[in-house]
């Protein structure tokens, strides 16, 4: 006999989520973990930058700062710094400023980097004093190279008198007080070369300078033939990352000298707090001007960086 039962229809297997699926909800775990560093820098770099931006174009007075209302002037406010002879000043005193500062912390810090790569026993001790000049506040090292190069008391003064050299007037003569917050600089940047290329030195193996030994090169031909070229991406690095440190330099060279005497040691770092904040009738909108000539130069100097890192990866 047949069976005329009914047999129950079969369900249908569950489906394995998709790839579409899964693809999806892993970016927006992404996003999630991003969030809140888009946030951070769009609410402390995003919106002071546009706000900068809205500031230069615009004529504002204390009262129109604090009520708004200030009238839309476009770039007026930029032709007034352009055409200003402190300009002219403050940009070759940002350059010089710069320039020198990067040689010399660079210099002095790669020689002392590869000073310290030879092993010795008070190595570790004395690289970490050395970390005290980049660890203290600016404000502290700023008063600090003003004491020591005071014109009457100062230290320095006091150990070339013992030379039979004259008196140097450090931060009041116009020839020197760029020099001095020069020196200042290069004191608290080497630290930083210091530690940053000493790293980069860990990371040359030991075998090629074996290799270079047994092919008879001497300390300077290994210098020049195997550690300068090796380290030239940290180089690369650390020079970038101290040029846009030193283009906006400000706390040392205002408490040393103020961007004085006159304008001999006025950069666009002080020239622009100047502006804002150094009279009782503040002109807010050149003073941010200048801010964004600073910020221009940083921003073509990474620009700068990036082509130069991609036609090394390049060759």
């Amino acid at each position: 006999m047949l069976d005329t039962r009914q047999t129950a229809p079969a369900r249908p297997a569950a489906r394995a989520p998709g790839r579409g699926g899964r693809r999806r909800r892993q970016q927006l775990l992404a996003w999630a973990f991003l969030a809140p560093l888009v946030a951070y820098l769009l609410l402390c770099y995003g919106y002071p930058l546009v706000t900068n931006v809205d500031l230069s174009l615009r004529s504002y007075t204390v009262r129109t700062f604090v009520h708004g209302g200030a009238p839309l002037v476009w770039f007026d406010n930029y032709a007034t710094v352009f055409t200003d002879p402190t300009f002219r000043t403050a940009l070759l005193n940002t350059l010089v400023f710069t320039a020198a500062s990067l040689l010399f912390q660079y210099g002095i810090g790669l020689a002392m980097a590869v000073f310290f790569a030879r092993h010795f026993r008070l190595g570790p001790t004395l690289r970490a004093l050395f970390l005290v000049p980049w660890l203290l506040p600016l404000i502290v090292s700023g008063s600090t190279w003003a004491w020591l190069l005071n014109s009457e008391s100062g230290v320095v003064n006091s150990v070339l008198g013992w030379f039979g050299a004259g008196r140097i007037d450090w931060l009041t003569s116009p020839s020197w007080a760029l020099v001095s917050v020069i020196i200042a600089n290069i004191w608290i940047g080497v630290p930083f070369n210091l530690v940053v290329l000493h790293s980069g030195l860990q990371n040359i193996p030991a075998e090629v300078y074996e290799a270079a030994s047994l092919d008879g090169a001497g300390a300077w031909q290994r210098f020049r033939h195997v550690t300068f070229p090796l380290l030239r991406g940290v180089s690369a690095i650390t020079l970038l990352l101290g040029l846009v440190y030193t283009l906006k330099v400000f706390d040392v060279i205002w408490i040393m000298t103020k961007g004085g005497p006159g304008e001999a040691s006025t950069t666009l770092a002080t020239w622009s707090y100047r502006l804002g904040f150094g009279s009782m009738l503040p002109r807010f909108g050149p003073s941010a001007a200048v801010g964004n000539v600073l910020i221009l130069l940083a921003l073509v100097a990474g620009l700068l960086y990036i082509r130069a890192q991609r036609r090394q990866e390049a060759g």
